[in-house]
């Protein structure tokens, strides 16, 4: 459906301001409303909808003003704080998703227009999916339930749906606690509230020790602003990188030791570097069977809600076995064994 005049779409001079660009949409976007006008009207809808588009944008108005359509199918050119248009301006034709962005996201028919079917109450939305919001046809009901509502126009914009992102830290992070910076790019208003252009922020994200894998952290309205509606929040959740030498099981820090058959049986010290850089030395008397495990309270992982306090170290052992015995060594085994 070829648009030929913008303006004439909606009875507007070039001269013309924001609001009185807004005033002409709003009156004409309702009276061609095929929830009020009939199915008849969609196609005028959709021309006032995409009239609107162009002529409420900073950017494509300022090249429809000087080349027209044919300018605009060449793509607005980018400038500071703008995007370009890929491949050209094309109206995306969804005459619905500029009207729901226009009244923000809600009916503007609530409050004014009602039907009852044979199957009981609905509300007007139900030959083209309805508005953002609403189900389309009003679910049956029975004559003596109530009405189904639908909300008003007037409650607001709605909120965007979080943005959630893995934020991956080291153990030694989660061990010792830490800040991690991240910087976002994001879309924000500009002065006349309804362009928008890209803005860098730096985020702090403070990591208290002891918290887990999965925990997240929320950055409420950050996200992309725009006209009519509020900002996502940022949510970044925790993802432990796999460390080189301890595993994680809850608060507690899992360590596999290496030792040789003859400390297995006779005894020795071990030694771990924990995460915060300390040296222990773990005396391990025990003899060393394939089920064999040390533990060392209060070397594990601190607890979130008492970061004074930590789980255990679990020590496990892989013992090595030697290759080869002398016909001498195996006889001074055999001896050693039958003396126990």
């Amino acid at each position: 459906m070829p648009v030929t005049d913008y303006y004439a779409l909606l009875g507007l001079e070039r001269k013309s301001d924001r609001d009185e660009i807004k005033k002409a949409y709003r009156k004409l976007a309702l009276k061609y409303h095929p929830e009020k006008a009939g199915e008849t009207s969609k196609e005028q809808f959709v021309k006032v909808s995409e009239a609107y588009d162009v002529l409420s944008d900073a950017r494509r108005r300022a090249v429809y003003d000087q080349s027209g359509l044919e300018g605009l199918s060449h793509g607005v050119p980018s400038r500071p704080g703008f995007e370009g248009y890929d491949g050209g301006y094309k109206y995306h034709g969804n005459a619905e998703e500029t009207f729901n962005e226009f009244f923000g996201g809600k009916n503007p028919y609530t409050d004014f227009f009602s039907v009852h079917t044979e199957t009981g109450p609905t509300v007007f939305g139900s030959k083209f999916g309805g508005l953002h919001g609403m189900a389309g046809t009003a679910p049956a009901a029975s004559r003596d339930s109530p009405a189904p509502t639908v909300p008003s126009h007037r409650d607001g914009p709605i909120q965007d749906s979080p943005v959630e992102t893995d934020l991956f830290v080291t153990l030694e992070e989660l061990y010792n606690g830490a800040v991690k910076r991240v910087k976002v790019s994001r879309r924000v208003l500009n002065e006349d509230h309804v362009t928008t252009s890209e803005d860098e922020k730096l985020l702090s994200i403070e990591i208290k020790k002891g918290w887990k894998d999965g925990t997240r952290v929320t950055f409420p309205k950050e996200g992309d602003e725009g006209p009519n509606r509020i900002p996502a929040d940022l949510v970044y959740i925790i993802r432990t990188t796999p460390h080189d030498i301890f595993k994680r099981q809850g608060d507690d820090l899992h360590y596999t030791a290496e030792v040789s058959l003859i400390k297995a049986l006779t005894g020795s010290i071990l030694d771990v570097e924990t995460l915060d850089g300390r040296l222990l030395k773990i005396p391990v008397y025990e003899i060393v069977h394939p089920q064999f495990k040390k533990e060392v309270p209060g070397e594990g992982m601190p607890l979130s809600r008492n970061p004074n306090e930590r789980g255990k170290l679990v020590v496990t052992f892989k013992t090595t076995f030697p290759t080869y015995f002398s016909e001498a060594q195996k006889k001074a085994l055999k001896a050693a064994f039958a003396m126990s």
